[in-house]
């Protein structure tokens, strides 16, 4: 798919330098009992991209694809501690940045300060993750809820 997008990309002449990728992370199926390490989701994930993306692209922004809040941040910082990679490895994440957040703040005004601290401290987590140094445990276990929902429409 990834040979297919850049073909067509360079079909019409897009400028690469200009553009970004938002892929999701190679993970396991959503019914495959194993699961995979960060360090084997790095692995094949950033094997894909190196045999795909030209290296004129400035970054690769993953989708979080379902994944924990915990999960997308560290398996984020298990591809960028494999580095240097030739584009920019972060995040565009979605529910895995705001879910922990929402269910903080519940839809109350009383609950704003811990909502925007639950917030801070996954964006922060992340931060770290595009950098190759997160540590870990952000968010509790809370952040480690798979988010996954089968058949999920955007």
């Amino acid at each position: 798919v990834l040979a297919a997008v850049f073909k067509a990309l360079n079909d019409h002449h897009v400028l690469l330098e200009g553009a970004l990728l938002k892929p999701n992370m190679v993970t396991q199926g959503s019914d495959c009992p194993a699961k995979a390490s960060p360090e084997e989701v790095a692995f094949y994930t950033v094997r894909a991209l190196r045999r795909t993306v030209p290296p004129a692209l400035p970054g690769v922004m993953f989708l979080s694809g379902g994944q924990s809040e915990e999960e997308a941040s560290v398996n984020l910082n298990a591809m960028n501690r494999m580095g240097p990679h030739p584009w920019a490895l972060s995040f565009s994440y979605g529910r895995a940045l705001q879910a922990s957040c929402l269910n903080a703040w519940k839809g109350k005004p009383a609950n704003k300060d811990n909502a925007q601290k639950v917030l801070l401290e996954r964006a922060k987590a992340n931060s770290e993750a595009q950098l190759g140094k997160y540590q870990g445990g952000a968010g509790g276990a809370a952040a480690a809820s798979s988010l996954y929902e089968k058949r999920y429409v955007y």
